[in-house]
């Protein structure tokens, strides 16, 4: 990856153009990188999917926005740079009293998770919510919408560290997932019944062992693959217990309604000026840092989101 001079894009049909304050980093931006995402773009490109800026440009078609707006907006690529087009669909008027840092964090990881609690997972309050990977941002988000949403919430995380994050973010019970024996604290925990929801952006052996601590009815969540392992399922644990596993891949839901990101950021805004959700960033780095920013994402030293600042407009 390198820090380069390229043309400014020009905003087509139906587009938006933003110069960028800020751009938040995913852990699919990695797998993107190494070719293992489910989107496969042709070298060389751009990667980054959460931006926050002022509109610059507006194309053919284009309502609703004029120079100089703040926004927030999820990209299909071309984030990590100081201009990003992207759909007007699916760009955000700033909620009130977010800052770039922010705005940035938001959309992607509470579109998703909100997706899969919500519509995916028909998660009811006084319901119990399992969500591994606690600290990251998916789990950040989950942890506190399952809160917004009445759940009372299990976090797993790989340390103590992002176990105490956790509990910042709004879990009630907190496990260590680095050794198996959060299995039976779930049971326990929850009186033997197991999680009626669990959210899983891990995969491999925490999937595996998802499907053990499971309430009978209950829905697992699959979000994606960060351990690298993309498990099987052991459908005579599906039979047995009559549980679900549900997909929530949050990307491909909007290419088959286009019309959804605006409704889903509502209702997120709504929750974020009623102080109910909120995204936190624990680290910050100037954008052409991208590199060493994607190594820390990667080496599992980030808490919640890493964001990239442009200090320079």
């Amino acid at each position: 990856m390198e820090w380069a001079e390229v043309p400014v894009p020009e905003p087509g049909p139906g587009q938006v153009r933003i110069r960028n304050r800020a751009a938040a980093l995913n852990f699919f931006d990695i797998l993107q990188i190494q070719g293992k995402y489910q989107v496969k773009p042709p070298f060389p490109f751009t990667p980054g999917a959460e931006i926050s800026g002022a509109v610059d440009a507006v194309g053919e078609g284009v309502e609703g926005w004029a120079v100089g707006d703040a926004v927030l907006a999820i990209a299909d690529g071309g984030g990590f740079a100081e201009y990003t087009v992207v759909s007007a669909a699916k760009v955000f008027a700033l909620p009130t009293g977010m800052d770039w840092a922010v705005a940035a964090a938001f959309p992607i990881v509470y579109h998703t998770s909100l997706f899969a609690l919500r519509d995916r997972a028909a998660l009811q309050a006084g319901e119990w919510v399992l969500v591994h990977a606690g600290a990251s941002g998916v789990g950040m988000s989950a942890i506190q919408l399952g809160r917004a949403m009445g759940a009372r919430v299990i976090a797993t995380a790989g340390s103590a560290e992002k176990l105490e994050f956790a509990r910042t973010q709004g879990a009630e019970f907190l496990l260590d997932y680095s050794t198996d024996a959060w299995v039976e604290d779930v049971k326990r925990l929850t009186g033997g019944a197991g999680a009626d929801v669990i959210y899983d952006p891990v995969g491999g052996d925490v999937f595996d062992l998802s499907t053990k601590c499971i309430a009978p009815g209950g829905r697992l969540l699959v979000i994606g693959f960060a351990s690298g392992r993309i498990p099987s399922v052991a459908v005579n644990r599906v039979l047995l217990k009559n549980i679900s596993v549900v997909g929530a891949f949050w990307g491909g839901h909007v290419k088959l309604h286009p019309e959804y990101p605006a409704e889903t950021q509502r209702a997120l805004a709504e929750l974020w000026e009623s102080g109910k959700i909120r995204a936190e960033v624990s680290n910050t780095w100037p954008m052409e840092a991208l590199p060493e920013a994607m190594g820390a994402l990667s080496g599992r030293q980030v808490l919640g989101k890493a964001v990239l600042l442009l200090d320079r407009y």
